[in-house]
């Protein structure tokens, strides 16, 4: 099968909507489909290889294409726009019997979906679309998910209440990456008539031939040493992005509480505000050395730092983002880490995560919950390596080929779906 993967980022782009694009097709190549991904240039210069930068090997049958795009933000949306059409629409039928240069179009961008969608059907591929939340809601929410985000206007929002729509109605494959955001949809636009929506969560990367050998934490350090240099209190780890709705005060107020544990938190980009907020909160907290705030980090780097940790926490806020829509990639990663995880009780990640069993979950914005469930696992190792153990045997399940295999099952339907109109369905949701 011949996949055009269309993605309006600069590429390689170091947050996870890179790193999941860039995954998921070579997943999908290494499953032996031609892969096409449709990209903006790199900015940086020179250009860095992105098969380097997210240290994967290439592959023939892997291809990166640019589209070059210039001046004001709305432009470069209007250039990257213009090349995703013309390269859907090169995509036209040949005269060997009406068969497409690219069999599928793969997307998770709402405008690029939606306006393909505008097209008549048989002058186009089917098109899949990856939903990661309902717009209106997540625009709605930026300025308190944020920092800086500007409040969008009315009009946008139903702008984009309208593309969701066409897209939901329309679309030849529909995949949402968590199952409460699929539930959503359809309380919102209805049962989706033209076929079924696939949950199929995001991934990492899980060696076969990983093996399971921690030992579990050390002993908690004492009141006098924390906070001094050379403390060898269990090590708390947090990483990802540093929005406020991802909760990085959380931990930080349950380190405060916990003062014979010591924090790392890994992220951070170094044109936003986030970093440095985070670390003037920790000094109003007096945390001083007991967390080291390490920036962003290349994405081969993240997975050793994250086995250096004791624990691991994902401390998101109590958000509409948090609680339906998050699938987020650190979780799978934490996972494949082998350590035990403290996590926000939210129903997206009580999808993926079980209340002792791979997991602790807490209380999302509750810093002393938080604090008494770090500690609780600083002090019983057997408890702690139990779910490490779990943790670690759960992570093979979320792969990213394990993820390639469902997203095939999806592109496969929607082009087999161009040799004639799919029956109606009831819209089940998978």
């Amino acid at each position: 099968m011949t996949v055009l993967y269309l993605a309006d980022i600069r590429l390689p782009l170091e947050r996870a909507n890179g790193i999941q694009t860039m995954e998921t097709c070579h997943a999908l190549a290494r499953r032996g489909h031609d892969v096409r991904l449709l990209v903006r240039p790199d900015t940086t210069s020179p250009a860095r290889d992105p098969f380097a930068f997210y240290d994967l090997a290439p592959l023939a049958n892997f291809t990166i294409a640019r589209v070059g795009v210039r001046g004001p933000a709305t432009f470069r949306r209007v250039h990257y726009l213009t090349g995703a059409i013309a390269e859907a629409l090169r995509a036209r039928p040949r005269g060997d019997g009406g068969r497409w240069r690219a069999d599928v179009i793969f997307t998770r961008d709402l405008g690029v979906a939606s306006m393909i969608l505008r097209w008549p059907r048989l002058r186009r591929p089917p098109l899949v679309y990856e939903s990661h939340g309902y717009a209106p809601v997540v625009t709605g929410l930026l300025p308190e998910m944020l920092s800086n985000a500007p409040r969008a206007s009315r009009a946008k929002g139903r702008r984009l209440t309208a593309r969701e729509r066409r897209v939901w109605e329309h679309a030849e494959g529909y995949v949402t990456i968590t199952a409460a955001l699929a539930q959503e949809l359809e309380r919102r636009l209805g049962p989706r008539a033209r076929g079924n929506v696939d949950v199929i969560p995001d991934g990492a990367r899980v060696d076969p031939a990983r093996r399971f050998e921690w030992s579990g934490p050390p002993s908690p350090a004492s009141g006098e040493r924390a906070g001094m240099r050379g403390h060898s209190g269990p090590l708390v780890t947090y990483a990802g992005h540093l929005y406020p709705w991802k909760g990085v005060e959380t931990l930080l107020g349950a380190l405060a509480a916990a003062p014979g544990l010591r924090g790392r938190v890994i992220g951070g980009h170094p044109s936003e505000p986030d970093l440095g907020r985070v670390k003037q909160f920790a000094a109003n907290l007096g945390l001083g050395e007991r967390v080291e705030f390490t920036g962003m980090k290349a994405p081969g780097e993240v997975a050793a730092l994250l086995r250096e940790a004791d624990l691991l926490v994902l401390p998101n806020r109590a958000t509409s983002v948090s609680a339906s829509y998050t699938s987020p990639l650190k979780l799978f990663e934490y996972l494949a880490a082998g350590r035990p995880i403290v996590a926000s009780d939210l129903p997206a990640l009580r999808e993926i995560l079980r209340d002792r069993e791979n997991a602790w979950l807490v209380p999302p914005d509750d810093p002393a919950a938080l604090a008494a469930a770090l500690d609780a696992l600083s002090r019983d190792k057997a408890l702690a390596v139990r779910l490490a153990r779990a943790a670690f045997d759960s992570a093979g399940a979320y792969s990213w080929d394990a993820r390639a295999e469902r997203l095939e099952q999806t592109l496969t339907r929607a082009a087999a779906a161009k040799a004639g109109r799919p029956k109606r369905s009831s819209g089940t949701i998978r």
